[in-house]
Parts: structure tokens; C-alpha cells; sequence
């Protein structure tokens, strides 16, 4: 059933009102609830379903403006549930605002299921996962009149705002739920524009990303410009050929996660992964973070740093458990399509090695049977992985959301208050190990397996992960219920200074015993030094398992550029040598390696979790 988009009221203070528009004389909706603001834009409002679309009039006919969203609509049309609706502005035609720099040329501003509006973090996800763009929000917070109205637009850029409950509401409810403001003297016909040539409005680079979550073919050369500092487009004849090369990996890839249904941002981070597959995975993240945001950023480099493990033979007898433990870090069916894509620029490789040697060669050939190896190893992982059921986007989501909800149902006798995230941080690690064991199956089992930790009385261990500046000490400065901080930095300076290295085996002798004893007491330890590889987590792990210790990673996720200003403005700077050298070196753990990790951005913030039972997933 086709619905008519109801029409928006002007707020009282909205100047582009006029005498035929619809406003809203009683903002009761809006008072005392949580709302967000967003960019109206100037465009078409269109409406898309399973099956079709239309613009504001049901009956609307074919316009070229229209050609562009009709195409979108048939990659991802099929991702809309039956029964629901996207409501968004087709900005692909210039109206009365020239835009330059648009994410796409369609926004999504609402999704309904039936008569029902999804709450805002819900439409965010689900318009995301399609691979549509929601406008930019400009304010969120308890309705507030002084706040909204001193929100500042250049009106020959913007149209105006509109305002909508967070919480979902029902159709009827929506003249007291939404509410907008409009510039003054904008038209408010659409004739004018149908009647003339369509001129497009102006991408940003940014929309190349889009394209890719909504299914479209991948454009090298525009994805290498979206993702800006992190990737440079090389230049001359060699590299154009690498470049090709790479065009073939990525093409290959996005044909594989579109078997497996893969969409919106699941979709990008595999064909990123496959275009950066020869990145080193250390600095990966902090480079793309800027341009993709920390949860993305670190979900690529950890595709790049695990797809080659696929490659290589494992016993069968631990497979299981491995994959279990891959799923807990990655989406497993885009790790195994980037995986096999990356063979196929190898075998063109191979290829092209036999042909510039001759079919005889022997080194083409171990490269051709290199390649087949590979290939047959990733088959087989794939096999065991969906026999196992973990080729799905969530394999682990049954487990995890059961166990919270009897967590949850335990009561506060047995999660207590003041641990209730670490409690059920342990008990979700304990079950994932477990479960990829073999030695349980269900969230009843995992309840019961984990009853030993639901009091909460385990030590907590908070090991940093990142190269000099990037703010570890920061970060610690702003935790709280800490018992002890174990800086290695601080040891030596208590020795007589902070880069005097001739002692670092006494100066982790001492840490480490600090941090035993801090741990053996059931206390919270801080361990504040580089641990910049696995080697170097390894020792202070093994304390952590031997009193039993919740363990959580803190990574930072800093830029190289960002790195080098602030070190050279450190009252204790590192020389740059031994920067760029920490650099070189720097592995990032897993996922999956402590019981939960928190990865922290520039802003010194955690802006994205893994191994947290209520993470929401992406």
C-alpha cells in the first residue's frame, strides 16, 4: 500500500510560513522529550518500498530528476521489509539551492514499518545498513526552545531544520512530533525547476563511499580520493598497472559480499579491505579514521591484518574455535570474500610473471600452485565456517543477546550495580571462549557456566595500547575507581629519567610486580606504557590470567601527523627515530584478545567498543 507523506508544520518562529502552510500551534509534542535537529534540505520528498517508489504525490510520473533514485532504489529495494517505508529528499536536481558537496544525491530522514515512525538510532542504523545518508544533525538534546532557535544557518546555503522526537511514534502522532523552519522567501512550488533542464547538484568526494554501502560498482580512483591523506593514487605506467590490478581484487570482492548479501557499511569495509589489502595494519586504522570515523576505520585494518591467516593451512581439530574466535573480530563471510579476491590479483600476477618467463618457468609456476594452495585453503575455511553457522552477519547475537537478557533477569543480587558492565563483559568473554570450544551451545548453558564472576569480585587490569603521544596518560588521567597506575615511564623517572633505557628489564620487573600485587588485591590496575606489539602485552597478560583479572585493551588510534606535532610539544619528547621506529612496530591487539576492547581516537574519547554485551553491532 502506497502512504502520502503527512505535511511537516512550521514551527511558531519560522519565518518562511506562509498563509497556506500547516503549523504548530502546540509544541506539547516536543516539550520534555529528547529531539534531534537536522538539515532540511531542498529537494524532492520521495518514498521508497520494497517494490517501488513515488515522490510526495502518489501518482507521480516520470521525471529525469527521478532516474538517478530509481536506480538507487534497485540495489537496495530488496533490503526493505515488506509492509515498511524510507521517506527521504531526491536532491538530485538543483531546485533553488546549488549544493556542492552532497554525501549522495537521497537522504533518508524517516523509516516506517506500517504506520509506525523507527526512533531516530534506529532509522540511523537501518538507513545505514542500506547504504543511504540521513542529513546532517545540527543539535540533539532535551527540546529546548533557546537552543534551537540560536541555531544558525547561512540561508544561501541551507533551507532550514527540521525537528523530531528521538523516540518513535505512531502516524497519527506526527503534527505534534515533527516540526520545521524554513527560510524566508523560499519558493515553495516545484513547478519552476520540472520545467527546466535538470543540473545536477554537486558531490562531495565522500559519495563514492556511499555508492559502495548502497551496492553500487566500486570506482577505484574515487575511493582513493574520498579516503583523502590515508591512500595516495600513484602515478606512471607501473602503478597505473598495480592500480589495475587492484581494480580487479575490488571488483572481485563487492561481487562476493553481494552473493552474501552484504550491504552498507559491512559492504565498504570489505571492499576497502580488498583495495588496501598491502597496507600495513598498524597506522591503517588512525589514517582512515578521519574520513570513515573510528568503528569502520579499525573494523578495515583488522580485515587487512587477518585475511592472509586464511591462506595458510589449520588443523581441523581447532578450527572451530578459531573461527569462533575470527567472528568475535570480524564478519567472517566479508573476511573470507576479501580473502579469496586478494588471490585474484595474484594469480593475474602469476600470470604475467609466466608470461614475461616463459610457461616453463619454474618460479611462475610454484606461484601458480602457491595461489591454488591458498585458493583451496579459503574454500575449506569457508566450508567449516558455514556448517559451523558463522557466515552470518551476527552468527554470535543469539548467544550474547540471550545471555544479557538473563543477566538482566538475574536481578541486582546477582549483577551488582556498581559492576553491572564489567560483570557482564566477563560473563559474555567467558561464554565466547567457551562456545567456540565446544563446550557450550546455548544461553542457558553460558548462565550457568558463568555464574562465578556475576558477583563482580574479579581484579580489573586496563592495559593502553599506542606510540608515544597519543595521550595514553591523558586517557588515565581521566578513569575513575582506579587503584593503582603502573607507568613505566614513571619508574624510570624515578631513577633518574624518563628515556634512559639501560634499565627497561629491572624497570618491567618492577611494573610487573606492582601490577601482581595490585591485582592479587582484587583492585583495579592501570598499566600505562606502549605495548605496542603482542610480545610486549604477553607478560602482562599472563599476570592478569594468573589472578584472574578482567582484562580490557585500550587502543589508540592516532594519526602519524598527529603523533609527530605532539611529541614535539611533550615536555619529555621521544626522538623522532625512535617515534617513527615505535610506528613500524605497532601491532594493535584483536579483538577477542583481552575479554573487551576500547579504541580511542584523537579526541581522546572511546569511540568504539568490541567484546561489550550490549554492543548493538554495525
Amino acid at each position: 500500500m502506497r502512504v502520502h507523506y503527512p505535511r511537516t508544520p512550521h514551527l511558531p518562529w519560522s519565518p518562511g510560513a506562509t498563509s497556506d502552510d500547516v503549523r504548530a500551534g502546540d509544541l506539547s509534542g516536543l516539550i520534555g522529550r529528547e529531539v534531534v535537529v537536522t538539515e532540511k534540505l531542498d529537494g524532492e520528498n520521495t518514498t521508497l518500498y520494497d517494490d517501488g517508489l513515488h515522490a510526495r504525490s502518489l501518482d507521480s510520473a516520470h521525471h529525469p530528476s527521478r532516474a538517478w533514485v530509481k536506480a538507487l532504489h534497485s540495489r537496495i529495494g530488496r533490503s526493505i521489509p515488506a509492509g515498511w517505508r524510507v521517506c527521504g529528499e531526491n536532491v538530485h536536481a538543483r531546485h533553488s539551492i546549488a549544493y556542492q558537496d552532497l554525501e549522495s544525491w537521497f537522504y533518508a530522514f524517516s523509516v516506517w514499518a506500517g504506520d509506525r515512525c523507527l526512533d531516530w538510532d534506529q532509522t540511523v542504523r537501518f538507513t545505514r545498513r542500506l547504504g543511504v545518508p540521513v542529513p546532517p544533525v545540527l543539535w540533539r538534546g532535551t527540546f529546548d526552545v533557546r537552543a534551537i532557535q540560536a541555531i544558525r544557518l547561512d540561508t544561501a546555503r541551507h533551507e532550514g531544520y527540521v525537528v523530531r522526537t528521538v523516540d518513535g511514534f505512531h502516524r497519527d502522532e506526527f503534527g505534534h512530533r515533527v516540526a520545521k523552519w524554513v527560510r524566508r522567501g523560499h519558493v515553495q512550488t516545484d513547478e519552476h525547476w520540472m520545467l527546466a533542464p535538470v543540473v545536477p547538484n554537486g558531490l562531495s568526494p565522500a559519495a563514492a563511499l556511499w555508492d559502495v554501502r548502497s551496492g553500487a560498482g566500486p570506482d577505484v580512483s574515487a575511493l582513493l580520493t574520498a579516503l583523502g591523506p590515508a591512500t595516495v593514487e600513484p602515478a606512471g605506467e607501473a602503478a597505473r598497472a598495480t592500480v589495475e590490478r587492484t581494480g580487479a581484487v575490488v571488483a572481485d570482492a563487492a561481487a562476493r559480499l553481494d552473493l552474501l548479501g552484504r550491504t552498507g557499511d559491512r559492504r565498504l569495509a570489505g571492499v576497502l579491505a580488498a583495495l588496501l589489502h598491502t597496507g600495513h595494519r598498524g597506522g591503517l586504522a588512525a589514517r582512515l579514521a578521519d574520513s570513515l570515523g573510528v568503528p569502520l576505520a579499525r573494523r578495515i585494518a583488522d580485515l587487512v591484518g587477518l585475511y592472509a591467516n586464511l591462506h595458510r593451512p589449520f588443523p581441523d581439530e581447532a578450527r572451530r574455535a578459531g573461527l569462533v574466535r575470527l567472528a568475535s573480530a570480524v564478519d567472517l563471510g566479508v573476511l573470507h570474500a576479501v580473502s579469496a579476491a586478494v588471490l585474484t590479483g595474484r594469480d593475474e600476477k602469476a600470470d604475467e610473471a609466466a608470461g614475461a618467463a616463459g610457461s616453463d618457468d619454474a618460479a611462475g609456476s610454484d606461484d601458480a600452485a602457491g595461489v591454488a594452495e591458498a585458493r583451496h585453503q579459503v574454500a575449506w575455511s569457508e566450508l567449516h565456517a558455514e556448517e559451523a553457522g558463522l557466515l552470518g552477519t551476527a552468527p554470535l547475537d543469539p548467544l550474547r543477546l540471550g545471555l544479557g537478557r538473563a543477566l538482566r533477569e538475574a536481578g541486582p543480587a546477582q549483577l551488582p550495580d556498581d559492576c553491572g558492565p564489567d560483570v557482564a563483559d566477563r560473563c559474555w568473554a567467558e561464554a565466547r571462549d567457551a562456545f567456540g570450544q565446544g563446550r557450550i551451545t546455548t544461553p542457558e548453558e553460558a548462565v550457568a557456566l558463568t555464574w562465578r564472576w556475576r558477583d563482580g569480585g574479579f581484579p580489573r587490569l586496563i592495559m593502553l595500547v599506542g606510540p608515544s603521544g597519543s595521550g595514553k596518560s591523558t586517557f588515565v588521567r581521566g578513569l575513575t575507581h582506579v587503584d593503582d597506575i603502573v607507568s613505566l615511564d614513571d619508574l624510570r623517572q624515578a631513577r633518574g629519567s624518563r628515556s634512559d633505557q639501560r634499565a627497561n628489564a629491572a624497570i618491567l620487573h618492577e611494573g610487573l610486580r606492582r601490577l601482581d600485587a595490585g591485582l592479587a588485591g582484587g583492585g583495579t590496575v592501570v598499566w600505562d606504557a606502549t605495548a605496542l606489539n603482542r610480545q610486549q602485552r604477553s607478560l602482562v597478560q599472563a599476570v592478569a590470567e594468573r589472578r584472574d583479572a578482567l582484562t580490557t585493551h585500550v587502543v589508540m588510534l592516532v594519526p602519524e601527523d598527529v603523533l609527530t606535532r605532539r611529541n614535539a610539544e611533550r615536555p619529555h619528547p621521544v626522538p623522532p627515530d625512535v617515534l617513527s621506529a615505535q610506528l613500524r612496530r605497532f601491532a594493535p591487539p584483536y579483538p577477542g584478545e583481552a575479554h573487551r576492547t576500547w579504541y580511542v581516537g584523537t579526541a581522546g574519547t572511546v569511540q568504539d567498543t568490541a567484546g561489550a554485551l550490549a554492543d548493538e553491532g554495525s
